[in-house]
């Protein structure tokens, strides 16, 4: 899963195209860590499962980025800003990880897209930034969408559905973080630290979870989780320092889209009509949004 972009400071040489190939191929990568982890959860628990994901993950940026930077990956201005952040990431995951185990991939995903919107709205409330307008519209119709996907004779289980809410409320707490840090910590910091963080948060409940793998093949889907969430968080960074934010957060919500087909792909599940048109309506109003903010900047 994804939970926000990263604030990176402005491109020096706009590249707008290759940002959005970067922001979709980004998405790819959630949509792929999404399916794994929900073929992984007929066998672990989402505790252990969260931990896989961000132990593999700080192996692949260490792998990557731990010679040339060193311990440039750990020098922070803002230590609790950054826990902060790491926990919120930690609940997040473990909140949409287990919503993901109860509910179908795509519809998961898709109550999952409320979080900008409600980043918008925690911004007005907590940063003190300006509302776009329309904001208030924005968030009705973004839960409306929700309750369309979740209507009663859907078969949604509710307790997944109410995770997926508490993951998007909690993706939305770590965005704002990551605001709060942003042009005081560098990006690859504040990306590795919030994965130490959370992988700290879970460690002291993943004994009690723990379960080693059954086979090869799940110790592979397992280091695949954080290779998955490793490269699109990259990819995401990347993302970020050729293009503009305001250009790139249209396509934030290619992960629901891309979430759609690993459903179909990997498990041959297909949202029927009304849900499709709550999740059109949540992904939609998340785009003319961000259209609207672009517009104004």
């Amino acid at each position: 899963m994804s939970a926000g972009g990263p604030s990176a400071a402005g491109p020096g040489v706009p590249h707008p195209l290759l940002g959005i190939a970067l922001i979709v191929g980004a998405s790819a990568f959630f949509a792929l860590l999404d399916a794994v982890i929900k073929i992984l959860a007929e066998r672990y628990s989402p505790v252990m499962l969260g931990w896989t994901r961000y132990f593999f993950h700080l192996a692949v940026m260490l792998l990557v980025f731990g010679r040339s930077r060193g311990m440039a990956l750990v020098r922070t201005r803002r230590p609790l800003a950054q826990i902060g952040r790491g926990a919120a990431l930690a609940l997040s995951a473990l909140s949409f990880f287990t919503a993901v185990s109860l509910l179908p991939q795509a519809e998961a995903t898709a109550i999952l897209s409320i979080a900008p919107m409600l980043v918008t709205a925690g911004a007005v409330w907590l940063l003190n930034e300006r509302a776009p307008r329309g904001t208030a519209w924005a968030l009705g119709l973004s839960f409306a969408g929700v309750l369309l996907i979740l209507r009663p004779g859907s078969g949604m289980d509710s307790w997944g559905a109410l995770l997926s809410v508490v993951a998007a409320f909690c993706s939305a707490g770590y965005a704002l973080l990551t605001r709060v840090v942003a042009g005081t910590d560098d990006s690859l910091t504040t990306l590795f630290l919030g994965a130490v963080v959370a992988m700290g948060c879970l460690t002291l409940v993943v004994p009690f979870f723990w379960q080693w793998p059954l086979g090869w093949g799940d110790l592979l889907l397992m280091v695949g989780t954080g290779t998955f969430g490793a490269l699109g968080h990259l990819l995401l960074v990347r993302a970020y320092t050729v293009a503009s934010a305001s250009t790139l957060a249209p396509f934030s919500y290619a992960h629901a889209a891309c979430s759609l087909v690993t459903g179909l792909i990997f498990f041959g599940a297909f949202p029927d009509a009304l849900s499709l048109v709550g999740m059109a309506l949540i992904v939609t109003t998340g785009v003319v949004m961000a259209l609207r903010r672009r517009s104004a900047t």
